[in-house]
């Protein structure tokens, strides 16, 4: 609850929370189905989603808006009108970098456009990007609960955390139960098996775009060498001119037939 308290600093502190169920089910048959980190109501009946990503897949913006209208509207489901409508809130945790800002955190709200006036707090967007963050090498460096809360979260088992968690008693808290989730068999599958899906999901884009990198390396020496040869049309014959580009035979004679 400090974490949600420190990152949307709240003129009342919330003071507690309910877990709700993380899966979002698929309102229609072509639906994307998407699966929240943390999806919580607070005690004031705002809905919170807490999101951690750690690769860059590009879509994160669509995807925070996508989570937000999806929880947002699936409160008239239950039979709710308008005016019930609770302010929905997204906190993406993210180990990459996504906006062109050197602030670490980004927070969007509906506001005018000239008069920069506040339409609705129903709704609230958050982007974290932890790679932004200073490295911290003692405790009395972090001036704020969010910047303690983030220590914790990159680096858990560092010095500092420790220092942070005699300091803290909510990260204090927050220690023990991740020391007795870590005991807990059951949790500690269950958080393998995640790092594992992120490992390789991490691994399956960083090959997509390596392989993206490698074609368009072989679509620019191909682009090139058909411009040289091109060129050698008028001075040299076809299988001179194959022999310079490393181009087919059939290839060069093509590209003389289209002149």
């Amino acid at each position: 609850m400090s974490f949600l308290n420190a990152v949307l600093m709240p003129d009342e502190p919330i003071t507690s929370i309910t877990f709700k169920d993380r899966t979002l089910d698929k309102q229609y048959k072509d639906d994307k189905p998407g699966t929240l980190d943390i999806l919580a109501t607070t005690n004031k009946g705002e809905l919170i989603n807490v999101e951690v990503q750690v690769a860059d897949e590009r879509n994160m913006i669509e995807r925070s808006l996508f989570y937000w209208g999806r929880l947002f509207s699936g409160q008239l489901q239950s039979g709710n009108p308008y005016q019930k409508l609770e302010r929905t809130v997204c906190i993406n945790l993210l180990s990459f970098d996504l906006l062109d800002t050197a602030e670490y955190h980004s927070c969007y709200v509906l506001k005018e456009r000239e008069r920069n006036e506040q339409l609705s707090d129903l709704l609230e967007i958050h982007f974290i990007e932890l790679d932004k963050i200073k490295d911290i090498q003692d405790a009395g460096e972090i001036k704020t609960q969010l910047e303690a809360w983030l220590e914790f979260i990159k680096h858990p088992e560092s010095q500092v955390s420790y220092e942070l968690a005699h300091q803290h008693e909510t990260i204090r808290e927050a220690k023990d139960e991740l020391l007795v989730l870590s005991c807990n068999e059951k949790y500690r599958l269950y958080y393998e098996a995640r790092l594992k899906a992120l490992l390789d999901e991490t691994s399956r884009l960083q090959t997509a775009r390596d392989e993206g990198i490698e074609q368009g390396i072989e679509q620019g020496k191909m682009q090139r060498d058909l411009e040289i040869a091109k060129n050698l049309l008028d001075i040299l014959d076809d299988e001179t001119i194959s022999r310079k580009t490393g181009l087919p035979v059939d290839l060069v004679h093509q590209l003389r037939g289209e002149i």
